[in-house]
Order: C-alpha cells, then sequence, then structure tokens
C-alpha cells in the first residue's frame, strides 16, 4: 500500500513511487505464484479494464509531457483509435481460437444483441455518422472481453483475477497520485469550483464509480471467502480483501460521490438481505415489485429522493443536474429515435450547452435521459427490456446458483440506482463494461483443466466454486 496513506507526505514523491510500484509487483508476483487457471489471454480483458478506469494512451502520454494533440470529441486521436482496435482485433482472435460460435452467443443474449444492433442502426440518421461508427465499434469490446472471460478453463477464476490485478493498479495509484501528484491526482470542481480528488481517473465521478464497482465486487468475494475451510491461504486472502477494502473506503471519502456511495450501500444491502434464510428465492421477484412500490410512494408522499440528498449535503449539485436536464429536453431532438447513437453531444447542441457555464458538459448526468437523446424512446424501451430480461435471468439463477447470482442482483440493483444522477449506459464506462458480465451468458465448454479440478476437489467444493451461471446451464 502506498506510504502515507493519512496525513502529511512522509517520503519524496519520487521514492512513493519506486515503492508503490514495489507493492504492485508483489502484488502480481503472488497473483502469478498461485498458478491460477487463467490464461495469457486475460491480460486482454486488463488492459480494457485500466484503460477505462483510468484514462486513454494519449492522455497519460499528454500528462507525461510528450508533444502529442489530444484530439477533437468528433474526430478523437487516431493513436487511441489504434490501440483500442488492436485490442479488439486481439479479442477476436482469441474468441476465433476458441470456436465462439455467435449463433450461441444471439441464442442467449437476445436483449442484448437487440440493443446493439439498434444502435447500429441509430448510426443511420447521426449527424456524425463516422463518429458513431467508430464509437459503436469501440462498444463492441465490452462483450468480446466479457467472451474472453467466460471461455477461460476457470471463468470463475479468471473474473476473481480480473478484479483482483485492476484493484492493484487503479486503487494504489489512485492513493499515489492524490497524496504526491496533484497535477494528476487533483483538479477542480465543475459545480462549486473548489479542489476535488480524481485520482488515475478522469474526474471525481469516475473515481467513484471505479470504486463502487470494486467494492461491490469485494464485499461479495469476502463473503465467499469467509465461509471457504480455514487455512493459511484463506486467511492470506482474507487480509488482501480487507486491504482493497480499505483503500476503496478512503477514496470514496476522498472522491465525494454521493451517487457512487449510495450505490454501494444499496448493492451491500442487497447482498446480505438476499442471502438471508427467510427470504424465498422463489419470490425475489414479487420483493422487488413492491420494493419499487414503496419507494414510488415515499417519494410522491416524502420527496425521499430530496431527503437524501439533504443528508449527503449535495443539493447544488443535484440543482446543476436538473438545470442540465431541463436545458437537455428544450433541445430539438427527435422523441421517436434520438438524434443518433452517441451523436447528442456533439457540434452546436455542445456549444449551446457550454454558453453561461464556465465549464464543458459532456453528459446529462442521468443515464435513461442520456439514452432517450441519443436513441428515442425506442432505445429507452429496448435498455428497459434488456434490464428486465437481466433480472429474470438473476431471478432463475438465484435457485441454481445462488453466490454468482447475488453479485449480479447486487450490481444491478446499483446500476439501475446509480445512472438516475450519472451515466454509465454508454461508451467506455467500467460500471457498463460489469453490466455486460452480469448480463450475459455463454454455453461453458468443459475443459482438461476443470475436469481435473473437479477430480482433486470432489463434487462438494466443485459446487461451491460453480459461480457462473453458465457452468450449469448446459448440465
Amino acid at each position: 500500500m502506498p506510504i502515507a496513506l493519512f496525513g502529511t507526505q512522509i517520503v519524496p514523491p519520487t521514492i512513493a513511487l519506486f515503492l508503490t510500484i514495489a507493492f504492485i509487483v508483489f502484488l502480481f508476483r503472488r497473483d502469478i505464484r498461485a498458478k491460477p487457471n487463467v490464461s495469457g489471454a486475460l491480460w486482454l480483458p486488463l488492459v480494457w479494464v485500466l484503460l477505462m478506469g483510468s484514462r486513454s494512451l494519449v492522455q497519460w502520454l499528454y500528462i507525461l509531457h510528450v508533444p502529442i494533440p489530444l484530439g477533437s470529441p468528433e474526430e478523437g486521436n487516431p493513436i487511441d483509435a489504434l490501440v483500442y482496435f488492436a485490442l479488439i482485433f486481439a479479442g477476436l482472435c482469441v474468441l476465433n481460437k476458441r470456436q465462439v460460435e455467435l449463433s450461441e452467443v444471439i441464442r442467449n443474449n437476445g436483449w442484448l444483441m437487440a440493443f446493439l444492433v439498434y444502435c447500429f442502426v441509430a448510426i443511420l440518421w447521426s449527424e456524425f455518422p463516422f463518429v458513431a461508427f467508430k464509437r459503436w465499434i469501440k462498444v463492441l469490446g465490452h462483450p468480446i472481453m466479457v467472451l474472453i472471460l467466460f471461455t477461460e478453463p476457470n471463468s470463475d477464476e479468471a473474473l476473481a483475477r480480473l478484479m483482483k490485478r485492476s484493484a492493484y493498479i487503479l486503487l494504489t495509484f489512485s492513493i499515489l497520485a492524490i497524496k504526491y501528484y496533484p497535477g494528476i491526482g487533483r483538479q477542480f470542481d465543475e459545480w462549486s469550483g473548489l479542489p476535488v480528488n480524481n485520482g488515475i481517473a478522469q474526474s471525481k465521478n469516475t473515481l467513484g464509480c471505479i470504486c463502487l464497482v470494486l467494492g461491490i465486487f469485494f464485499i461479495w468475494y469476502f463473503l465467499k471467502t469467509w465461509r471457504a475451510e480455514k487455512n493459511k491461504a484463506r486467511r492470506d486472502e482474507l487480509w488482501l480483501i480487507g486491504g482493497l477494502l480499505f483503500m476503496i473506503w478512503w477514496l470514496l471519502l476522498k472522491a465525494h460521490s454521493a451517487t457512487s456511495s449510495l450505490s454501494l450501500l444499496i448493492a451491500v444491502v442487497v447482498m446480505l438481505l438476499v442471502g438471508r434464510p427467510w427470504v424465498n428465492k422463489k419470490l425475489i421477484g414479487t420483493y422487488v415489485l413492491l420494493a419499487l412500490v414503496v419507494l414510488v410512494a415515499a417519494e410522491f408522499a416524502f420527496g425521499i429522493f430530496e431527503r437524501i440528498v439533504d443528508l449527503t449535503g449535495h443539493e447544488s449539485t443535484i440543482m446543476g443536474r436538473a438545470e442540465i436536464w431541463r436545458q437537455c429536453l428544450a433541445l430539438h431532438t427527435n422523441p421517436i429515435f434520438g438524434v443518433g447513437f452517441e451523436s447528442f453531444w456533439l457540434g452546436d447542441r455542445l456549444n449551446l450547452l457550454h454558453e453561461g457555464r464556465p465549464w464543458q458538459p459532456n453528459e446529462a448526468h442521468n443515464g435513461y435521459l442520456e439514452v432517450y437523446l441519443n436513441l428515442g424512446l425506442v432505445g429507452l424501451l429496448i435498455l428497459a427490456g434488456l434490464i428486465t430480461a437481466t433480472f429474470c435471468k438473476i431471478r432463475l439463477a438465484l435457485l441454481r446458483d445462488f453466490e454468482w447470482a447475488r453479485f449480479r442482483l447486487s450490481f444491478l440493483v446499483a446500476i439501475v440506482f446509480y445512472n438516475w444522477t450519472e451515466v454509465s449506459f454508454r461508451g467506455l464506462s467500467l460500471s457498463w463494461f460489469v453490466f455486460y458480465i452480469i448480463a450475459m451468458e455463454y454455453p461453458w465448454f468443459e475443459s482438461e483443466s476443470r475436469v481435473e479440478f473437479s477430480e482433486i476437489t470432489g463434487p462438494d467444493e466443485e459446487m461451491e466454486l460453480a459461480y457462473f451461471p453458465h457452468t450449469v446451464d448446459n448440465h
């Protein structure tokens, strides 16, 4: 863990950087020495996650004073485009070698495929079709990287390694940047003008999103590890998870991201409640419906959302978001089909929404409004169908693969809440990538390594390790 987690700096920044790198190398060596049943292809999703959780390659080169243009919102940068294309192409090569069948992907993920197809069609009426097409190609990286995870020799182990390795880098370097490199780790808040902490992420909200995603995963992973057989490996793993959760907690405090904090709290409550023996898993749909009715009634009767905002002390940001919502809706867009895939924040609209503000807005700060502006009511309905279909998959999985389904459910509830004041249903968002993980299913083919592992551990231990639904769907 980086030096001087609290208080003032106790070593020079160069030494702190060296110690942080040494700590990360130690964690990776520990991870590799455990000989996880994963392939080298896991590095592709890892790089994908690191780029989403921090900054693009060109942005990092710019920070390091490499003389290179950042590019415009419309054109982007050809170096970044090449990096993303290389990752996607390499991912396709991996899936081709593993003989992944597109027909199976479509058959098991109808609503997700429908959403992607509609996004592609929406390029046709975009005012910037080439820009929209390039952005759509980037989004294809999400299902490609998820399929790499799902087709690993041990997919549950692959997910755990991906999340841990991502946390080693994103969390530790964010702490280092905040404490020792304020030019990278701090910036001025667009709403209040006050200094805020963003770590190695692009903004404090992005840092909060990283903490949300990793926080949900590691709390879930802690609960699973806690129930494992007591031995040295379990104890060491619990210490590691505890340290990572401590970093997440510290970064959440520094980020002051109310939406991420509340979403994480909601996810933890759902995770704990659904694990109670008195909760009937067969009635989870009824419970969710009742919860929605209660929340709607409480909002109309007591204005519960405003009360929560008052408690968190984020009245000014919510007021600012409400003003953006009104201005976005006041602009001329097609209510049925929208302005085209990820095309709203381009051209004249970008300039109109910049007027009267010292900063440049580039999102609606509401995921559902963002989808409506870009894809219209049709896109919003397909998104609603996708969320509902994902919930239905999770509801069935709770009865046959409870542990993995519990993580999926808690993340789904959190991301639905998160998008009321933030945007993650678009582009290269880390939470959007993890949504693909919980939403997608792909039939899993047994490998020799999995069979050998089953023979060693026995049937009881094997069932305890089968977290992914696609490991049991066809059995």
